[in-house]
């Protein structure tokens, strides 16, 4: 019997207590030995919960208890959670997490610590949520030079985005839906990355007033991306050199102009080598109706690889949500039940990753202004029009770069990359 202990009775730790005590044989079958859910920290009592006789309010009842052989911090952020997992890691304790803030932050750090102490830190529900994501790249594409990893890493942002494009809703009022739907992050702009192009007046904001959540300024998937490329690229990308645009400037003629040209209009986490260097970014895009991460919309998530050998290969499933991200995080549970002291993720460096300016990136780009259609030919060379929307053009430039386009002296209104 292996005793395991839950850090926070939010969405995603309530959904893996209520599975532990629901379908406690078919967890035992598949990891060959009986969970036991011993204890749920919390603030307080939690009368109304089927747990409440597990509940504890002091994480010193967890760490001293030398019979927990696993924690599942579901706390969130790099406070209380950075300070448990790493007392927990000391102890001699596996831990599994769903943090994206914690492993794209302070991920070297702790895998670091987990060898050191001979456990395991697992953390696969930290990018795709219910995608089986982290462990099938680990472990399947050893063969394979990675040349880029990019995907829609958040359902909030894509839900907003289906619903400009296929609803014709304007930003503010998909937003409104996401947030009556609770599809959005519950801590509003949360830190962890810059923004890039400040959203004009009146768009920075939800509705309310309220300032616009992590996941809609980019800043959810760029946690998310760097995650991907610390994997994938063995390189520590920190989060706060990475430049992340979200989706509050894109306007409804930015929708039809993609309705028009028949594509998608998404936000992407993307990151490519270069050399020694990567290229790493979040911000929308065009996308092309035959690239194959067109399709995905709605809340779902999707994480494309370029490799050597495999070419491009698509994950793609539901990516939030309590049950959806207690699968994946009970996932690495059995995993480090049935493996114990084997079940190791790659790890990367504590030394900061060379990373190129996105202001370099060459690719088509899309572009939307108010300016003739002469003066844009004049400054960029061709462009591929696109039936006007209102009183603004939109058109495609050939392959260039964002600083290219800066250095044009165009009044552009908004600028974003082509996937085609």
């Amino acid at each position: 019997m292996k005793k395991l202990a839950i850090l926070g009775p939010g969405v995603v730790g309530g959904s893996c207590a209520e599975i532990l005590l629901r379908d406690a044989d078919l967890l035992e079958r598949n990891a060959g030995e009986q969970l036991e859910l011993s204890y749920v920290l919390a603030r307080r009592a939690l009368p109304d919960r089927p747990y409440k006789d597990k509940v504890v309010t002091d994480f010193s009842v967890i760490e001293h208890d030398a019979d927990v052989f696993l924690v599942i911090e579901t706390i969130g952020g790099c406070g209380a959670a950075l300070e448990y997992v790493r007392r927990a890691l000391a102890a001699g304790k596996h831990v599994v997490t769903a943090n994206k803030q914690l492993i794209a932050e302070h991920g070297a750090e702790l895998l670091a610590l987990a060898k050191a102490n001979g456990v395991s830190l697992l953390f696969e529900a930290s990018v795709g949520g219910g995608i089986p994501v982290l462990h099938p790249l680990s472990q399947c594409l050893g063969a394979n030079e990675i040349y880029e990893v990019r995907g829609i890493l958040n359902g909030t942002t894509n839900f907003i985005l289906t619903q400009m494009l296929e609803r014709g809703q304007s930003y503010e009022s998909a937003l409104r839906d996401a947030q009556a739907r609770g599809h959005t992050e519950q801590e509003p702009n949360a830190d962890g990355g810059g923004t890039e192009g400040a959203p004009r007046a009146g768009r920075g904001r939800g509705p309310a007033g309220r300032p616009p959540p992590a996941d809609v300024e980019g800043i959810d998937a760029g946690r998310k991306v760097c995650i991907l490329a610390d994997m994938m690229f063995g390189k520590n990308v920190d989060p706060s050199r990475v430049r992340m645009t979200g989706i509050s400037a894109i306007t409804a003629e930015d929708a039809a102009f993609a309705e028009a040209a028949g594509m998608k209009l998404r936000l992407l986490g993307r990151a490519v080598r270069q050399g020694q260097a990567l290229t790493v970014f979040v911000s929308p895009h065009f996308i092309a109706g035959t690239q194959p991460l067109a399709p995905v919309s709605g809340v779902l998530n999707a994480v494309e690889v370029l490799g050597s050998s495999v070419g491009a290969v698509l994950f793609s499933g539901p990516g939030a949500g309590g049950p959806a991200t207690a699968s994946a995080v009970l996932a690495d549970v059995i995993d480090i039940v049935r493996n114990p002291g084997r079940s190791q993720p790659v790890s990367w460096p504590a030394e900061p990753a060379a990373l190129c300016d996105p202001e370099e990136f060459e690719s088509p780009f899309f572009f939307r202004t108010r300016l003739s259609k002469e003066a844009c030919e004049q400054a960029l060379g061709p462009v591929r029009w696109l039936p006007d929307a209102g009183a603004f053009h939109g058109g495609f430039t050939e392959k260039t770069t964002r600083r290219a386009l800066r250095a044009s002296g165009l009044a552009l209104d908004a600028v974003w990359p082509l996937l085609a």
